[in-house]
């Protein structure tokens, strides 16, 4: 018998032959799983029976696989795998979905035994423990475990690369996962026996939803049609309404964040949000930070910790942390190692104060630093300013990278050579590059010019409209006198 390896830390839940799956009750095993690569395919020692004492309803199941789901892609996108890759491999691990699933209900069994479900962040935090633990043990073969489960992965050797994915074709598990998702995009518009909707695609419809939005939501999130109208979805919406959103921002924030409605508001929703308000978060702008970026209050605890942990390190104060948080709250979604903190490196080699930078433009470390930051860096090198001039403009116009390269920079840098000031004086002036083109430098250049004075770039674009004017006319007196007394 050829022993795999154990793939439960002490119990595995839900085990069950390809040709001969087990149904809804549910089997506990402890001790070692050891496959045996023969006519039945594997075998189990050590094995103790249990049932649950309490069904679990299907549409609660359906949910829960959804959630298992989007556990396991997000885990195998942490690995490097992309978003394609990740998805082909959830197509085909349908048994290792209802293992997971399974393993929810054995590590909490006492809240099903009362009839309590799992929110998004308990299965989440359920689950990514043992898939690390997993991939501890299997390394490479943890994607082929997954597809192969519960037959053993064929033998690989271990220097040896994950062989390349075949090019994506129907296959029957991916022709079952479409099915699933079908399956709950018609739920949104199913009737009863009356005629009628379903009340939750009701109550969303109530909300500003069309039925189109649901759909797509669903496509996106295949649990939420399964979600409890009255256990889930309303008392969140509700609790939203209580924290002064708008009623018409309410579709807004479910078509971004659809898994806000499986966040528990007791355990999870309001204890996240208490959390965030110790971390300098503004309470009273609790509606406009949700409105931006409600998925801010889905993430775990340790996610949270750890970016505010990196802004520290940074140097920035507490109330600097807070007034981030509040102003760019999507800010949390970026990964510390593979976002932030190479985002922080690439701008300390041009000399830019970090902190500074945070404070003033957050979003700028969301940009991609091949694909966004390195071109504007190469196009300012390449008109001749030099590493230490280009960290002074950042530092004083933290958006600067924000700008389109080719919409933005490149005309507005072909303009101001037709304007009659040194380069330097973008190193004094980046916000240069923050204003229209068309509605405010020429117009405002143009006037400068017919009224033959001289205004520093900074006074032609930064003063309003009538101050601007004031001081033309008073640059033009001044030149009058200056005129007359020279003749």
């Amino acid at each position: 018998m050829q022993t795999f390896s154990q793939v439960g830390p002490s119990e595995i839940f839900f085990i069950a032959r390809r040709d001969n799956p087990c149904t809804r009750a549910q089997l506990l095993f402890t001790g070692r799983l050891h496959f045996r690569q023969d006519s039945f395919g594997f075998r189990l020692k050590n094995r103790v029976v249990e049932y649950s004492a309490r069904p679990v309803p299907p549409n609660l199941i359906a949910a829960e696989k959804e959630e298992a789901k989007a556990v396991l892609t997000l885990f195998f996108k942490k690995q490097g795998l992309s978003n394609s890759v990740s998805v082909r491999i959830i197509n085909k691990s349908d048994l290792f979905i209802d293992h997971l699933v399974s393993r929810l209900h054995s590590v909490h069994k006492a809240r099903y035994l009362v009839g309590r479900e799992l929110t998004t962040l308990e299965i989440r935090d359920s689950l990514i423990p043992y898939l690390e633990q997993l991939h501890e043990q299997h390394g490479d073969l943890l994607s082929d475990l997954v597809v192969s489960f519960p037959d053993p992965p064929e033998d690989r050797p271990a220097s040896s690369s994950p062989p390349p994915l075949a090019p994506f074709t129907s296959s029957p598990r991916g022709l079952a996962a479409d099915t699933k998702k079908l399956r709950a995009v018609s739920r949104v518009s199913e009737l009863d026996t009356e005629g009628a909707l379903r009340p939750q695609t009701l109550y969303l419809l109530d909300l500003g939803l069309n039925l189109e939005q649901i759909k797509t939501i669903t496509r996106k999130f295949a649990a939420f049609p399964y979600y409890s109208l009255e256990g889930k979805i309303k008392p969140v919406v509700d609790f939203l309404l209580d924290l002064g959103i708008p009623k018409s921002d309410i579709p807004t924030i479910l078509c971004k964040r659809p898994q806000i409605c499986g966040i528990s508001l007791t355990d999870n929703l309001k204890p996240t949000m208490a959390f965030l308000e110790t971390l300098g978060i503004d309470k009273n702008q609790w509606a406009k930070i949700i409105y931006r970026f409600p998925a801010i209050l889905t993430y775990s605890r340790q996610k949270l910790i750890s970016t505010v942990e990196f802004l520290t390190q940074t140097g920035l104060t507490e109330e600097q942390i807070g007034k981030i948080l509040t102003r760019c709250p999507n800010i949390m979604s970026y990964s510390v190692e593979d976002k932030l903190r190479p985002t922080m490196e690439y701008f300390k080699s041009l000399n830019v104060d970090v902190a500074v930078l945070l404070h003033r433009c957050p979003q700028t470390f969301g940009l991609s630093i091949e694909t966004n930051l390195k071109p504007v860096t190469e196009f300012f090198l390449e008109k001749g300013y030099g590493i230490d001039e280009i960290g002074v403009m950042i530092s004083r116009y933290g958006a600067l990278y924000t700008f389109s390269l080719r919409e933005n920079l490149m005309p507005k840098w072909d303009y101001f050579q037709t304007m009659d000031y040194p380069n330097s004086e973008l190193v004094k002036f980046p916000q240069f590059f923050g204003y229209s083109l068309q509605e405010r430098i020429k117009p405002r250049y143009e006037l400068v010019k017919r009224s033959g004075v001289r205004l520093l770039l900074n006074q032609v674009l930064s003063l309003s409209g009538v101050e601007f004017e004031k001081v033309v006319k008073k640059k033009m007196m001044k030149k009058l006198v200056s005129d007359h007394h020279q003749k």
